[in-house]
């Protein structure tokens, strides 16, 4: 199997707003970083990709197969975490941990469960609705991975979250995906985690895929060039991805090839790019 995730064609139309021809795959033993703005589509992206919502059109298949083809064992093997806590607020660690080993039966492993929860210091006798922000969703991330999935998809697990409590959740990822038959889809507007973590990274702007390409090639190939007026009259349209007005009044310009680009215009500032240079820039620059 090559892919753990692999998205065809997917297309969703509701009032004001539309998924058009959504395509990405997630390469087995890799994090995929899916960005975009709020109200870009991931959620629902991810929505359709589980069968929450029907698509009006195209096709996903989850470790190798639809999820029309045995949905409940397809799901046994994925691990999922909203930005919000589903557990109801009465519940302790251990109310959870029996719940959960009901639900996932054989598969449940109340011995990792309780690792993890000890991992993130999370008190055993409180009650859910006593926990911050943060420990609800490591609490939601111990129990999408004790019953040991293959595959983790997260909408926005560390939004919202301080730095610190955020490097301990990527941690838990790192280590997960060291085994290479483990794969994560991991949805968030903050790049820096992705840029820590992810293999890859797909783009989705208003409903359609911009880019899906490996993080290494957009962080050291991509450039921002911060040229006057004049300069940017030299330079042809075919040179740049996208364009927007500096504060200073000259040009700035996202370039895919930052070297051959030095090359042919040697006296233009030009910068490295980052995830969050580069969403600015679909988002509110101009086509070159």
């Amino acid at each position: 199997m090559k892919n753990a995730i692999e998205v065809r064609h997917l297309s969703k139309q509701y009032p004001g707003f539309a998924l058009q021809d959504v395509s990405f795959a997630v390469p087995c033993g890799s994090i995929m970083g899916f960005v975009g703005e709020n109200g870009a589509g991931k959620t629902t992206t991810i929505k359709a990709i589980l069968g929450l919502i029907r698509p009006d059109s195209g096709e996903s298949e989850l470790l190798g197969r639809p999820m029309t083809d045995g949905e409940r064992e397809i799901k046994s093997q994925i691990g999922v975490v909203f930005d919000e806590t589903y557990f109801h607020d009465n519940l302790t660690l251990r109310g959870i941990d029996k719940m959960l080993g009901r639900i996932y039966k054989k598969q449940w492993d109340s011995g990792a469960f309780t690792s993890l929860c000890g991992r993130f210091d999370l008190p055993q006798g409180k009650e859910v609705k006593a926990f911050s922000r943060g420990m609800k969703m490591k609490l939601s991330i111990a129990a999408a991975l004790a019953h040991h999935p293959r595959l983790l998809i997260l909408d926005e697990a560390t939004s919202g979250l301080d730095p610190i409590v955020r490097d301990e959740i990527l941690d838990v990822f790192y280590d997960f995906i060291q085994d290479e038959d483990h794969s994560i889809l991991f949805s968030s507007h903050i790049t820096s985690d992705l840029e820590k973590v992810a293999d890859y990274v797909t783009f989705i702007h208003k409903g359609k895929i911009v880019f899906s390409k490996n993080k290494d090639d957009l962080v050291y190939s991509y450039g921002v060039a911060r040229c006057t007026a004049q300069q940017f009259e030299r330079i042809g349209a075919d040179e740049y991805l996208r364009r927007r007005r500096s504060a200073m009044g000259g040009e700035e310009l996202l370039v895919a090839d930052r070297e051959e680009f030095s090359r042919r215009h040697p006296s233009v500032v030009l910068d490295s790019a980052g995830i969050d240079d580069i969403m600015l820039f679909y988002v509110k620059g101009e086509q070159g």
